[in-house]
């Protein structure tokens, strides 16, 4: 971590985030054996400019594991790249575009990795909605189109990775907020989510049929018609991760969520759950600069990060697949 020249105050923030980092029990990783995975909606990451103790907290936060789903990234991407720098020369990022009009609000879905631990194996691409061809008139003449069917807002963004011997794709997503359409809209989202996956990745030439799908759902609790809707093609949360994996501050909404197939269900190690850098106070992470709580989470975020562990080396596995095929 390259923090350079601190000041008092930020080194006291520093060193009390350390504390409830160490307190949230999170593994090592070890190399071609396992990796940490998370996802993490950090607060209109880019629209203003952040304080530079915040640059630095969210980099602590990042570097504790070796790929993070990184979600509402704005169009600026200049606080990223202070972010990438302050955690070093072995950190690289993959990003999306941005959409300009309200409901992609400008923002960007990022996997920021450690290329020590995991490599980009060359996929990365916006999921495409479905689409219907239709007739319609185009200069006083009627032609076939192919249109989409549904809009998603913010398309959801994947990536393939390698890391030790095991090779998957992450699909992140960042479901809509906004209740205009009402909450038909957004399970409508989220079951084309979940049909889309689970078409996807039965295809015959798709690089990867391993697919772990992450990012903000804005799902409250599980028993709702949403959670339903993304789950109803068999993705599921992994074992490590049931029961009290609520990633708003208050810790009782799973709106952020890491889900797989149960096909995979040997890829992941018994641990996970959430990273609370909040403990219910902000104002040690930053000494001496009074803000209220809504200020702190346009300073770090409203959400915090949810993170499992993979096992990469597969080896085992595959040699019992060709044995008991």
């Amino acid at each position: 971590m390259n923090h350079g020249n601190l000041t008092r105050n930020m080194a006291k923030g520093i060193k009390e985030l350390r504390k409830r980092i160490d307190e949230s029990n999170i593994p090592s990783s070890k190399l071609d054996e396992s990796i940490n995975i998370a996802t993490w909606n950090i607060r209109e990451f880019g629209k203003k400019k952040r304080k530079k103790l915040a640059l630095h907290l969210i980099a602590e936060v990042l570097g504790q594991f070796d790929l993070i789903s990184v979600v509402e990234v704005r169009d600026n991407l200049s606080d990223l790249q202070e972010v990438l720098n302050i955690l070093g020369p072995y950190w690289r990022v993959i990003y999306s575009d941005y959409n300009t009009d309200r409901a992609g609000n400008r923002e960007r879905i990022a996997y920021v990795y450690d290329k020590r631990a995991v490599t980009f194996t060359g996929l990365a691409a916006e999921a495409d909605t479905p689409r219907k061809k239709i007739t319609v008139e185009y200069n006083g003449k009627k032609v076939k189109e192919y249109v989409s069917l549904i809009s998603w807002w913010r398309s959801p963004f994947m990536a393939s990775f390698r890391a030790g011997s095991f090779d998957f794709i992450l699909l992140s997503a960042h479901i809509r907020w906004d209740s205009s359409g009402g909450e038909e809209s957004r399970v409508r989202g989220l079951q084309l989510l979940a049909d889309w996956v689970d078409k996807r990745r039965k295809e015959k030439h798709v690089s990867c049929k391993d697919f772990i799908v992450l990012g903000d759902f804005n799902i409250p609790e599980e028993d709702d018609e949403l959670y339903q809707a993304i789950t109803s093609r068999g993705l599921r949360v992994p074992g490590a991760m049931r029961g009290n994996h609520g990633s708003n501050l208050a810790r009782e909404k799973i709106y952020d969520q890491i889900l797989h197939y149960p096909s995979e269900t040997g890829t992941f190690t018994d641990f996970g759950g959430v990273l609370d850098f909040y403990k219910g106070n902000h104002s040690k992470l930053f000494p001496e600069t009074p803000m209220t709580k809504t200020e702190f989470t346009y300073q770090m975020s409203d959400h915090l990060p949810l993170w499992v562990q993979l096992k990469t080396n597969d080896e085992d596995e595959k040699l019992e697949q060709i044995l008991n095929g």
